[in-house]
């Protein structure tokens, strides 16, 4: 090799010239590996007094902390997480949004990537965060834990590079939630013995806070200041457990710049509509007069005739020596799908998308809720959904069941038979008007562990096709260890013929988490670049409880840096 080169340099000006650019590239390369830092944490899950809306609970929390904590990183660092479980119930960590590549004993979904941790046990995870910049989160991934054991994740740039927009005056974070006045293990375990619809949230929270407009709460409103004529970056999570919402910030324009560790083209809107599980980075000029401005979100609820948590938590953007009562915005109503689609369709990636435009799978996969006919002798106070039955929910027609012996991961890399089946089907077991008036005959699904098989770097494009089985509504889809390109959005049932010429294939936006429409659809492509089991599920908790999800089994590249990492020693057993 040295003496190609020296020979290139020696008889050509432009061989010297590539050579100065391999040495300028290599020395770049070096230096954002020895920028590249390791971050270490401990997580205590843990009970804690918590006070809300005049009562005390024992809430689950990371460190006694809620929301947790706030990891702050930059792109390329490593991130070594211990976690301690000394709560009562069994827990995991979700790092939603990171891509895991080859890591995916640390993706955290209970009994897809890792049995639980159980009461007194514990858990390291590792992985390194790669070629994402904005803002994620962490969140448990066990029953309902969730509700109060979540947290930021911001990726800064690495160190030597800056945002692909002017430098903002100072950042901000708002991680929207939701509150249940009681014990949320009690509320899911409770739905899940009478089969019935779990009881609605009691309050939404910014930053753990649920603001002014909710009892015994005023006096810890979260305050967001601002100075007159700077900008300020604010990162967006909806970290609630089962509500889309939207976010309006009174007198101002919000201007788009990130979502889910994506940078996009900016857009300029006045309200946001997360699903749960997506981020929004946005930027804020104090433009207005110095004041006090009420930073409001209130659910998006699409589903007709479901009930829904309808309060409205609040912070205030705080102009420096204000002391004027807050300015109140107005928000859109409950069920305005017009402004959720005209804010969903409004992304776009920031420069041209490496989309793949030749495919190797090419699924179809219809979404919604189902009912589940009781058994004869069973009793009725376990069966209250309508009509004497009980809730459920599948992807064509079939209702995702998590094993309990092993994970799915486990089972995949040490060859262990009976944990899965490898038979989720491509495409709908029947054709039907999927967002029409749909035949009673076809709400009951099958249950299974059914997973789908793809070989590494195939291309796979997926068609999401809502159903209106019992009632239609918003889902937010989530595929762990991808991004995916979101080529489309439309109402009604997917049309192959006609909507394929509405596809984005230029620079369409990267995302983790699509909100498919009500009634509606949405396409999304990725390459299959990460070996693992990766479960893709709707982010309503409640849905994922009743089975809306599957998983993808991608399998090992034939590269050393292709294939899923070696079990770490402590991976927890079942």
């Amino acid at each position: 090799m040295e003496r190609v080169f020296s020979s290139n340099i020696s008889n050509t000006p432009y061989a010297l010239s590539l050579f100065l650019l391999c040495l300028l590239l290599l020395f770049s390369s070096f230096s954002s590996l020895a920028s590249a830092k390791t971050h270490n944490h401990d997580f205590i899950v843990q009970e804690t007094k918590v006070k809300w809306l005049c009562e005390t609970h024992n809430s689950i929390t990371v460190n006694g902390q809620f929301p947790g904590p706030t990891l702050e990183v930059n792109n390329g660092d490593t991130l070594v997480i211990h976690v301690t479980n000394k709560a009562r119930y069994n827990v995991t960590i979700h790092w939603h949004g990171v891509r895991q590549m080859t890591t995916a004993w640390a993706d955290g979904p209970e009994f897809i990537t890792q049995c639980p941790i159980r009461p007194g046990g514990s858990y390291t995870y590792r992985f390194t965060i790669s070629g994402q910049e904005g803002t994620l989160w962490w969140h448990a991934h066990s029953s309902w834990l969730r509700a109060t054991v979540y947290g930021a994740i911001i990726i800064h740039p690495q160190e030597g590079y800056s945002y692909p927009f002017p430098k903002p005056h100072s950042e901000s974070l708002i991680t929207l939630g939701e509150w249940w006045d009681a014990n949320p293990i009690d509320v899911i375990r409770e739905a899940t013995r009478t089969g019935a619809a779990p009881n609605v949230s009691d309050a939404y929270t910014i930053n753990g806070q649920p603001g002014d407009l909710y009892k015994c709460s005023s006096q810890d409103t979260v305050k967001v200041p601002i100075d007159s004529g700077e900008t300020s970056l604010i990162r967006v999570i909806n970290a609630a457990l089962n509500q889309q919402l939207f976010l309006t910030i009174a007198n101002h324009k919000l201007t788009v710049v990130g979502a889910d560790a994506s940078y996009v083209k900016p857009f300029t809107t006045r309200v946001l509509m997360l699903g749960p599980g997506q981020t929004t980075d946005v930027l804020v000029k104090a433009d207005q007069p110095t004041g006090r401005y009420y930073i409001a979100a209130r659910a998006y609820a699409s589903a007709q005739g479901a009930p829904f948590d309808n309060t409205t938590t609040t912070a205030i953007l705080e102009y420096k020596t204000a002391t004027s009562k807050p300015i109140m915005p107005s928000l859109p109503a409950y069920n305005d799908t017009a402004t959720a689609t005209a804010f969903t369709t409004s992304f776009k990636s920031l420069r041209k998308a490496l989309v793949p435009t030749e495919l190797d799978h090419n699924l179809f996969i219809t979404m919604g809720l189902g009912i589940n006919q009781c058994p004869p002798k069973t009793r009725a106070r376990n069966c209250q959904a309508p009509n004497g039955t009980r809730f459920t929910a599948s992807m064509n027609n079939v209702s995702f069941v998590l094993p309990s012996n092993f994970s799915i991961l486990q089972a995949h890399h040490q060859g262990i038979p009976g944990v899965f089946t490898t038979d989720f089907p491509a495409n709908p077991p029947v054709t039907f008007d999927y967002t029409g008036n749909v035949s009673r005959s076809l709400w009951q699904p099958i249950r299974g562990t059914k997973v789908y098989k793809l070989k590494y770097g195939s291309r796979v494009q997926i068609v999401l096709q809502g159903t209106n089985i019992f009632t239609a509504e918003n889902h937010p889809i989530h595929l762990h260890g991808y991004d995916f390109y979101i080529l489309a959005e439309g109402f009604g049932n997917f049309n192959p013929k006609t909507d394929t010429t509405k596809f984005n294939l230029e620079d369409p936006p990267l995302r983790n988490t699509v909100s498919l429409p009500v009634k509606g659809w949405a396409v999304i492509r990725f390459v299959a670049d990460n070996p693992g089991t990766w479960i893709m599920h709707c982010h309503l908790d409640v849905h994922i409880g009743w089975g809306l999800a599957t998983v993808f089994v991608v399998e090992d590249g034939p590269g050393q840096l292709q294939k899923l990492e070696q079990p770490p020693a402590d991976l927890p057993v079942c």
